[in-house]
């Protein structure tokens, strides 16, 4: 059966906000989401949901009040709706966060895709 899966992975961390770094790992999180795709579910980002809003609420940079108020309320209420989580990369206090909401739901979070099962 197709699950829902959360791709959690670092956003910010480790990059000191060079757009670049950051644009890595963004691009691991949605390698990782193709890769879920291909095998028959629907992959999902926080940062799919929560970037295009913390653009049309005015944030000026990341971090600042707009960008907080945001970023992480939004990806735990989306982690909320999902089946699982896909945790990928490196430390990351924000993708942990999204791991603690599917450990204290009871739903399984998977460290590579090889976990994940068929669809």
């Amino acid at each position: 059966m197709p699950l829902m899966i959360l791709v959690a992975g670092p956003y910010r961390s480790g990059t000191g906000d060079d757009p670049a770094k950051i644009a890595a790992n963004v691009h691991a999180m949605e390698e990782a989401a193709l890769a879920l795709w291909k095998a028959g579910h629907l992959p999902v980002l926080g940062e799919w949901f929560a970037l295009p809003l913390i653009a049309s609420a005015g944030s000026k940079e990341r971090g600042d009040a707009v960008w907080d108020s945001i970023f992480h309320p939004v990806a735990e209420m989306v982690a909320r709706r999902c089946d699982a989580c896909l945790r990928i990369g490196g430390p990351s206090a924000g993708a942990e966060l999204m791991v603690s909401i599917f450990v204290e739901a009871g739903k399984p979070v998977y460290r590579s895709l090889e976990e994940v099962p068929a669809a």
